[in-house]
């Protein structure tokens, strides 16, 4: 193989394939990624056998070939080369190295045979349908705040996707939730969504696929079975495992009948919720919030720091009422609200709340209460 790419087009694509590799693998195949130079140009895989991604570059080709190199020794060799250096590659498939010249800079890569790299074959994907990147950059930060971490409820540890119709208003629904918050936003079923079937895509697969998309403009061409999903936008080609588990049926913790609406400056909210927060404790982030007509006061304490008090003019013309927060998680769901002011549903402390932005009626969050 031989063949010469510019050193920034060599660093972007290396960038996006090489985060897939884990640090710690005890399969070294895993640690590398596959070169392929053709005459299409400079493709780039890596994979850690759930997750795989295929990029191609423009370079030019001397002579085809492929072999596997160390995914993170070659993408921190070309981090550090000079921009606008031209990086080239040569190397014989038999020869267990692979030659790396840059300017002056000479290295030679130990490779493993491209036989060993595990195949990017995904199967049949009967699925498909093209979805905005914006759409779907707006569907992954909305939402993945609250995906879980706890291993043991893995059917929780990714985005539940879903075909959704009501009131003959068909719509495609992410949905995240840890037991504590949910976060659900829909959009405009995309053709060929309709007969999908709900999937839940992964936590490290949802990381990497906001990563790719950050500066896509066009569409992504999503397919997908029961147990795989592809998006594949610009040149890039992205594929995962889904997890093999059942969504909980999240329509039944949406609250229907809350009935103490309360309106307030967003970022004002976000400021005082912030501020008080910094005397909770560590562990709990405890943060009460007390209701009366028009005004609304945030406090919080704990024995080691002492005590917090804000307060602000707000909209409410319901009962008074005191109920606490998880600050971390309120200030999350705030966070995602773009417009003005934030639209909050109470019911009781001991309820779920609703939350709302009034500017965007695609976007829903519901949040536990805690006792403060």
């Amino acid at each position: 193989m031989k063949l010469t790419i510019e050193r920034g087009a060599l660093l972007r694509s290396l960038a996006h394939v090489q985060s897939v590799v884990e640090r710690r693998n005890t399969i070294p195949i895993l640690s590398n990624i596959l070169i392929e130079g053709d005459k299409g140009g400079l493709s780039m895989t890596a994979t850690d056998m759930d997750l795989t991604i295929v990029e191609r570059a423009e370079a030019a080709i001397g002579k085809s070939g492929a072999t596997t190199v160390p995914a993170h020794t070659l993408y921190d060799i070309v981090r550090k080369l000079p921009e606008g250096a031209q990086v080239e590659f040569d190397g014989a498939a038999d020869a267990g190295q692979l030659g790396l010249k840059a300017g002056r800079a000479r290295f030679s890569l130990a490779t493993l045979p491209r036989e060993d790299f595990p195949s990017a074959s995904v199967g049949d994907l009967p699925h498909r349908f093209q979805i905005a990147a914006a759409d779907m950059r707006e569907l992954i930060d909305s939402t993945r705040f609250a995906i879980s971490t706890e291993e043991t409820r893995y059917y929780l540890n990714g985005i539940y996707l879903h075909a959704h119709t009501a009131d003959r208003k068909k719509t495609l629904r992410a949905v995240a939730t840890d037991g504590h918050r949910l976060a659900r936003v829909e959009l405009g079923l995309p053709q060929g969504a309709a007969e999908m079937p709900g999937i839940i895509v992964p936590r490290k697969a949802v990381a990497e696929l906001r990563k790719l998309i950050e500066e896509v403009d066009g569409a992504i061409e999503v397919s997908l079975s029961d147990t795989r999903i592809s998006f594949a936008f610009a040149n890039v080609l992205m594929t995962s495992k889904l997890i093999d588990g059942t969504f909980p049926d999240y329509q039944r913790v949406i609250p229907t009948g809350n009935d103490k609406m309360l309106k307030v400056d967003r970022k004002s909210f976000m400021t005082a919720v912030d501020l008080v927060a910094t005397i909770s404790s560590e562990k709990s982030r405890a943060v009460k919030l007390a209701l009366k007509p028009g005004h609304l006061t945030l406090t919080a304490s704990s024995p080691e720091n002492g005590t917090a008090t804000e307060e602000l003019e707000v909209d409410y013309d319901g009962q008074a009422i005191d109920i606490g927060f998880n600050s971390r998680y309120l200030l999350d769901i705030v966070q995602q609200i773009g417009g003005d002011n934030a639209e909050i549903a109470l019911a009781d402390a001991a309820s779920p709340t609703l939350l709302r932005d009034p500017a965007n009626g695609n976007a829903l969050y519901v949040l536990m209460p805690m006792r403060v």
